[in-house]
């Protein structure tokens, strides 16, 4: 059974990012999560930043390892989950939830290149 919301797009590197009107809400999947086990620090960029797409925007620090955090879509950085500065944790137990920036996206159009559902599911099998 999946856990991936098949109404967001997924990206190899484990993010995932969910488009509405001119707005794209990005996190990493629950595989991630589950690969870096408990989150203790997450870093993300300022509000007003513009990003290019696969571009690092931040990292995300577990028990275990820091890893970096990927940009699905280019565009602008309109939000930041602050929340994830206390609560890091939140990203384990709701990985689908615990948004990490809002976009709004420059190029649409790339999202038709990330990964639906089924294929990033297959992915990661």
């Amino acid at each position: 059974m999946s856990t991936n919301p098949a109404t967001f797009k997924y990206t190899k590197d484990h993010e995932w990012v969910h488009v509405e009107k001119d707005q794209a809400t990005v996190g990493i999947t629950d595989f991630a999560q589950k690969q870096l086990g408990d989150i203790v620090f997450v870093e993300l960029p300022e509000v007003g930043r513009h990003l290019k797409q696969h571009e690092v925007f931040g990292t995300i620090e577990s028990v275990k390892a820091v890893s970096e955090l990927f940009s699905p879509l280019s565009g602008e950085v309109v939000a930041v989950n602050t929340g994830l500065a206390t609560h890091p944790e939140a990203v384990n137990s709701k990985p689908n939830e615990a948004w990490m920036i809002r976009l709004k996206p420059s190029a649409p159009a790339e999202a038709s290149h990330l990964l639906d559902a089924a294929a990033y599911d297959a992915l990661v099998k």
